[in-house]
């Protein structure tokens, strides 16, 4: 049972913003994706929903540009591309600290972020792309298992999974997939709510579904076309739920990115932590995740082009610099700024959440 704190918070939290699902007003087909059994699964879900779509006469997107930076932007941003992941696709990256592995079921997402993390990472337009050769992807990962150990794979790199799943169906079948494997988990992270699909699925407890919440006045002002944070807790109450009680029974995670320290930064987030402790009032497997907010030039370029009225403050001079082996350049907050924050987030969870697992802060 709710306590009276918890019942109000859950009360103020629901009166938020319907949610949307995302619809794109053109779809486009490349003839390897209609080769495949998997696209044309996708296909004939797309036409389910009466969505327009376009049959390439070649393996090429074209038509993505706009007169400019800002105007391919928004074309991209609402067009779905239905391909074939590439071989490179088939050569894993390492992802530390998130997970072992990162493989990919799509590239690009339906939300509008201002802060976005795709920004400079992925070439091009932001066309949302998902793979139609799927099956194939989840056979490959088998050769980066390690018997006798548990190797985990993150999905969530260059997609929001979730966000697209009503138009794709792939993350129900990758969460199958990892449902009949010994030693692979699977890991995914969301700002979108539609997980009713996914509750009834034989995950068998190999896959962590997490979502990615933020402060009022950060999520309010930079997370566009996304569910309310309101909303992602109550979709990760369903899936935390055990199954005897109507929920997923999965194991559950927060990510809370990208940590700001904005004005009252220490009541926003505080209230944060009481929307989260009302949602996840029971026992469950818990993670936290925590992200600062960082920034590189490539990213701060590309998001300038995207969002030219953005308010989001990327002001190098109140920054650090951070480079990584490679010789790369990300902007950071200094160092006394980082010890406070991480300091406030690890005492908040353990107060709140004595037997969660705080994974990494960065």
């Amino acid at each position: 049972m709710l306590n009276t704190i918890q019942e109000d918070v859950l009360a103020t939290e629901t009166k938020t913003r319907p949610v949307r699902l995302w619809m794109p007003e053109r779809v486009m087909f490349t003839p390897a994706a209609l080769d495949e059994p998997w696209g044309k699964q996708i296909y004939e879900r797309l036409r389910s929903l009466n969505l327009p779509i376009e049959e390439l006469p070649r393996n090429r997107l074209t038509g993505l540009r706009g007169e400019s930076d800002r105007a391919t932007y928004d074309i991209a941003k609402r067009t779905l591309a239905v391909v074939t992941a590439p071989p490179s696709q088939f050569k894993l990256s390492p992802i530390p600290p998130s997970a072992d592995w990162q493989f990919h079921l799509a590239e690009g997402c339906p939300a509008h972020c201002q802060y976005c993390y795709l920004a400079g990472s992925l070439s091009g337009p932001p066309v949302i792309r998902t793979y139609a050769n799927l099956p194939q992807i989840l056979e490959n990962l088998a050769a980066y298992e390690r018997p006798g150990q548990i190797t985990t794979y993150e999905v969530s790199c260059y997609t929001d999974p979730l966000g697209i799943e009503h138009l794709t169906g792939s993350l129900a079948e990758c969460i199958r997939y990892f449902g009949t494997r010994e030693d692979a988990h699977l890991r995914w992270v969301s700002k979108f709510d539609a997980v009713d699909n996914l509750l009834d699925l034989p995950h068998n407890g190999h896959t962590r579904c997490r979502v990615s919440v933020n402060a009022a006045p950060i999520s309010g002002k930079f997370e566009g076309g996304t569910a309310s944070v309101a909303s992602r807790l109550a979709a990760l109450r369903k899936l935390a739920l055990p199954k005897a009680s109507g929920g997923g029974g999965y194991p559950v995670g927060l990510v809370i990115a990208p940590i700001m320290p904005i004005e009252d930064w220490q009541m926003h987030y505080s209230r944060l932590f009481d929307s989260i402790s009302a949602a996840l009032d029971m026992e469950c497997d818990l993670t936290f995740e925590l992200i600062s907010h960082r920034f590189t030039p490539g990213s701060k370029e590309v998001l300038q082009t995207w969002y030219p009225q953005s308010k989001l403050d990327m002001d190098e001079e109140k920054r650090t610099i951070k480079r990584n082996k490679f010789g790369g350049v990300k902007y950071v907050y200094d160092a006394d700024t980082m010890k406070t924050m991480k300091r406030f987030f690890e005492s908040e969870i353990q107060r709140r959440f004595p037997n969660a697992n705080i994974l990494y802060w960065t």
